[in-house]
């Protein structure tokens, strides 16, 4: 279990996401109010902000402590963020509740919803293309591509239309992974690599970092597959069961309950293994691997 100062870090690098996200939005000069309201809503409604905390934890493990961290931690939460306002979309997953709270188009209305998914996705381009900070212009083309690619129809979204078009199918369990290794990992996967390329990484180093971020962001869904069936909606902050009662394909279903268990304990321990080969202070990252597969929520 992770000790109570990872606990300390990870509410630290929350706080931190949320000045980024707050300093983004002011530098976004969004003209329309209801708009605004509707995207402050998506963006500070609670979460983990795990994806912020790979980007910073991964920087300082590669002795990167700076404004551009916090630029990139704010761009892939605005991203993250943006994907779960649209998931919630009744021509989607149709949820009415995130994070304990009703979820964007229900607190205003699905049209208002649709345009603040979409100015949450292009105003992180924006703020990673010409926010201050000490980017060369490398590092901000670098940056921009590894987020478009991991949001895009390679990445997150090719997930997704994965995902619905597997509802109420069977499927084997490399169908599976390769849905969620877009769905959920490509984001991962990216927010590690953005924390690397806010400096100058190596290629052994990035080779690495790529095989912890798949194997975390692996266990990261096959431990939400498992809260769906173990925990409660009130702990969770979305409806409990709703994988079940939309007969959406999971690894306890295929694996049985302790079977995917097992299959999260042994991806965290393929992600602690790769950070054992990276020079520098890994500790914050390892100690999110095991967080990922003992979390309540």
């Amino acid at each position: 279990m992770p000790s109570t100062s990872f606990n300390q870090q990870l509410e630290a690098s929350q706080q931190r996401c949320e000045t980024a996200l707050d300093n983004a939005l002011k530098h976004l000069k969004i003209s329309d109010k209801y708009l605004s309201q509707a995207m402050v809503y998506s963006l500070f409604n609670g979460g983990k902000r795990v994806r912020p905390f790979l980007v910073q934890a991964t920087a300082k493990a590669l002795s990167i402590d700076d404004a551009r961290v916090d630029i990139a931690m704010a761009a892939v939460e605005m991203v993250h963020s943006y994907s779960l306002v649209h998931d919630d979309l009744p021509a989607m997953d149709d949820d009415d509740l995130r994070r304990g709270q009703p979820t964007c188009h229900i607190k205003f209305n699905e049209a208002t919803a649709i345009l603040a998914g979409d100015a949450l996705l292009t105003g992180a381009f924006e703020i990673l293309a010409d926010m201050s900070a000490e980017f060369t212009l490398a590092q901000r083309l670098q940056l921009i591509s590894l987020l478009s690619k991991g949001a895009g129809a390679s990445g997150m979204v090719a997930g997704q239309a994965i995902d619905l078009a597997s509802v109420d199918k069977t499927v084997d369990l490399a169908h599976l992974e390769n849905m969620h290794n877009h769905k959920t990992g490509a984001l991962i996967r990216i927010s590690v690599l953005m924390g690397a390329h806010c400096g100058h990484p190596d290629e052994a180093t990035l080779e690495q970092l790529v095989i912890y971020a798949n194997a975390i962001g692996l266990a990261f869904q096959v431990h939400d597959d498992i809260l769906d069936i173990e925990s409660d909606t009130a702990t969770l902050g979305k409806q409990q069961g709703a994988d079940v009662a939309l007969n959406k394909p999971t690894y306890p279903a295929l694996l049985g309950l302790e079977g995917a268990k097992s299959k999260a304990q042994q991806l965290c321990q393929q992600a602690l293994t790769a950070l054992e080969n990276i020079q520098g202070d890994t500790l914050a990252l390892a100690q999110l691997a095991q967080y990922i597969v003992t979390r309540d929520h």
